[in-house]
């Protein structure tokens, strides 16, 4: 994986790159709003199960 390389493919090294970072970025990006959302929806679990129990 050479990436950078100047030669006849530079051109779709430089679109396959820009494809490549948008999808980590995506995925990051993805990721943590589904933590966040499981994070937050665990919290109000653990609260109504707290409550059930009084």
């Amino acid at each position: 994986m050479a990436a950078g390389v100047p030669g006849p493919y530079s051109g779709v090294s430089t679109l396959a790159f820009v494809a490549r970072a948008s999808a980590l970025a995506f995925g990051v990006v993805y990721g943590s709003m589904k933590l966040s959302y499981l994070k937050s929806k665990t919290k109000s679990h653990k609260k109504a199960e707290a409550n059930a129990h009084h």
